[in-house]
């Protein structure tokens, strides 16, 4: 009798007509081929094997080059499921729409049948999954990104635990591109893209999407946060967990050389993009990163904003979209060196500035966590490493403080639902305008936000030790419009008071919106900042937060009754608070 992951495979290959069907096993012999089937496609080129040995790029069509959330569905029952956030289609009219797609897209194909597991081999709180795609790509990808292959097979056996993702490539048709979740059944969909996070299923699709909606039901957290461990002199680890909007920093600052590190703070990666979260034995929060990779942007990753990824990425490395050197090695805006004359641009054209950066700005690199020289001893630790602190965090120009404190778990939750960044022009053409983005989650939720806001309300009444809640802004701006902190590894500075308020010391002051460090709180030493700027990091305007009370009611209103009653609770609490502090 065949087990179900077999029949699930015949009966997709019935659909989707392929010439092969091949069961990846995850062995560097496989992966080969698969590398010798992308060279052979002709999108795919070797990289200088003296500087990036076993290091590739590849080149996506230039319509396929980011997420599609415009045609990224949540396919529940009910359309107040899935929620005002998400894009909607009931599970019928999904199968109706994309199975005529899917009816013998890989003919003249193999199909890969990819057996993958998410978190730690030995970690009880790891999943597997299977993707089944037509993409060599993926399939080197998916090695990288996750335990791909034979730990997955021996974890799964003839059960039918695991996630089901079906992609295909299809014709790379933007007419014809979907991302479909169907939550009930724990499956996901997705034609038309080759691109990471519509084709990596492992990533967005199941590690949030679908494991959000799991983690509810079984009442743990599946969030977009990386995890970081924080040394101190005496030699203590203490993990944070942060969730930042995309162009924040969020890598960065798990990968971080700190700026302390001469005083004995030391930053350790656990993970830069996903966490999963289960209460353990000890009442805290324990947390695995699922992922086994980081799938990283490349512009802006230069040896000033993030030496650690810098070295780990020279080897084994797959670079999607990014220039190519006439020796033969990837290159990016922002890698603080000169482009050198006679490159390519990320179409394989001769680079032209006036044509536009030699790197699509949404190129990346997918590389073995393992490299990163600042990989925590603690990574693939199966019980998760405990998290002391969750951190929030977005782009202000004027609004949030450097750093502050949630008065408590309810009003944490109301600061991470209230989360917000201001676009850059880069992203919009428009600059300033506020984008919430509770929890860094508004892509990512499987399900209706309200429900998710409750979810955590829950979370944090049955964790007998509950993270305390931090917010951040490494964006603040004077005046002169000029950012006031200097960031990158400055940042352990503003790490360190959340370890101190952890542990029940560093200096704050109460303010409407929480505890704010008073100027001797946060070590400054060293640091080539005025008092003057730093007054002004740390202070709250009345002013600036009137209309910010405005916008989040407006935003909680999208929920109607559904939100929970708490966060309204905060919001007038809050108000009542600046009203009680009297004139700006």
């Amino acid at each position: 009798m065949s087990s179900p992951l077999e029949q699930w495979a015949e009966q997709t290959a019935r659909l989707t007509k392929p010439d092969h069907v091949v069961f990846c096993d995850g062995s560097e012999q496989e992966n080969q081929r698969m590398i010798e089937e992308m060279l052979r496609q002709g999108h795919t080129f070797e990289l200088n094997p003296k500087t990036y040995p076993n290091c590739y790029l590849h080149r996506s069509n230039p319509n396929d080059v980011a997420r599609t959330e415009q045609v990224t569905f949540i396919c529940s029952q009910k359309k107040e499921d899935a929620g005002p956030t998400n894009n909607w289609m009931t599970p019928k009219d999904a199968r109706e729409k994309l199975t005529p797609l899917l009816d013998g897209a890989m003919r003249g194909r193999t199909m890969y049948v990819v057996p993958y597991m998410m978190g730690p081999v030995k970690s009880p709180i790891s999943k597997v999954g299977v993707e089944i795609t037509d993409s060599p790509y993926v399939v080197a990808s998916m090695r990288i990104m996750s335990r791909m292959g034979k730990p997955a097979m021996e974890r799964l056996g003839n059960s039918a635990e695991f996630v089901p993702g079906l992609h295909s490539l299809l014709d790379v048709n933007p007419e014809r591109r979907y991302i479909a979740h169907f939550p009930d059944e724990k499956l996901i969909w997705s034609v038309g893209s080759g691109y990471g996070g519509n084709a990596l299923l492992g990533k967005k699709c199941f590690a949030l999407r679908i494991a959000s909606m799991m983690a509810r039901e079984q009442g743990w957290m599946a969030e977009h946060m990386l995890i970081l461990g924080l040394e101190s002199p005496e030699g203590k680890v203490t993990y944070m967990a942060a969730a930042f909007p995309s162009a924040c920093g969020k890598t960065n600052l798990a990968m971080m050389v700190s700026a302390l590190e001469s005083q004995g703070y030391r930053v350790w990666t656990v993970g830069d993009d996903i966490a999963w979260m289960k209460i353990g034995a000890d009442g805290m929060l324990r947390a695995i990163n699922p992922e086994a990779g980081f799938f990283g942007v490349a512009p802006g990753t230069g040896k000033h904003t993030n030496p650690n990824v810098m070295t780990a990425l020279t080897s084994n490395t797959l670079f999607t979209n990014v220039g190519l050197t006439p020796n033969r090695e990837p290159w990016w805006e922002g890698m603080e060196s000169e482009a050198p004359a006679g490159m390519l641009d990320w179409r394989g054209n001769p680079f032209d500035p006036a044509q536009g950066p030699a790197a699509q700005p949404n190129s990346r690199y997918t590389v073995p966590a393992h490299q990163a020289p600042c990989i925590s001893p603690k990574w693939e630790d199966p019980e998760g490493v405990p998290i002391s602190a969750f951190i929030f965090g977005g782009r202000r120009a004027r609004l949030a403080p450097l750093v502050y404190q949630s008065f408590d778990w309810q009003h944490g939750v109301f600061v991470g639902a209230t989360m917000a960044s201001e676009t850059t022009a880069a992203a919009t053409g428009k600059v300033g305008v506020t984008r919430r983005d509770p929890m860094a989650m508004l892509p990512f939720c499987g399900y209706n936000m309200a429900d998710y806001f409750q979810h955590w309300l829950d979370m944090g009444r049955k964790t007998p030790r509950a993270p305390k809640v931090f917010h951040v802004n490494w964006f603040r701006r004077g005046t002169d419009g000029k950012f006031l902190w200097p960031g990158y590894g400055e940042n352990v500075r503003v790490l360190k008071w959340i370890l101190d308020r952890v542990e029940g010391r560093g200096e704050a002051r109460e303010t409407p919106i929480g505890y704010v460090p008073t100027r001797s709180g946060l070590t400054l030493d060293g640091l080539a900042v005025t008092p003057a700027a730093v007054d002004e990091l740390l202070s709250v305007h009345r002013a600036d937060w009137e209309p910010e009370l405005d916008d989040t009611k407006q935003f909680f209103g999208k929920f109607g009754d559904r939100l929970p009653k708490e966060l309204l609770e905060e919001h007038s609490k809050l108000a009542r608070r600046f009203a009680d502090a009297g004139p700006a």
